[in-house]
């Protein structure tokens, strides 16, 4: 893994989200406790609503859009087969957010 620093655990608002522009795409940063943030894609695929925007609740996001519920360990949409977003390993150390760039560089741009 390639770990690259991408600010501060505190830029996050507790319950909230900050996206991270990449080469191939944004990837949305959840914070669901003091010390836990996870990462993923910010855009449901259901009709395209920034996750980013969504409430964030427990260790699950939802869609703004169509209050689809995204499971932010698997990606997984609560009671939808099809829907699924990706996620990102990402971790924190002495308060500083780390995300796996070898993780970021293998998604495709949709």
């Amino acid at each position: 893994m390639s770990w690259i620093d991408i600010g501060h655990i505190e830029d996050i608002p507790l319950h909230g989200a900050r996206v991270v522009k990449t080469p191939v795409g944004c990837v949305a940063l959840f914070r669901t406790g003091a010390a836990e943030v996870f990462a993923a894609d910010d855009r449901c695929p259901h009709k395209g609503g920034p996750l980013s925007e969504g409430i964030v609740h427990g260790q699950s996001v939802t869609c703004p859009l169509h209050n689809w519920v995204f499971d932010l360990n698997t990606g997984q949409a609560q009671g939808a087969d099809e829907g699924r977003i990706g996620t990102y390993p990402v971790r924190v150390e002495s308060g500083r957010l780390l995300i796996d760039g070898d993780a970021i560089g293998k998604r495709s741009a949709a």
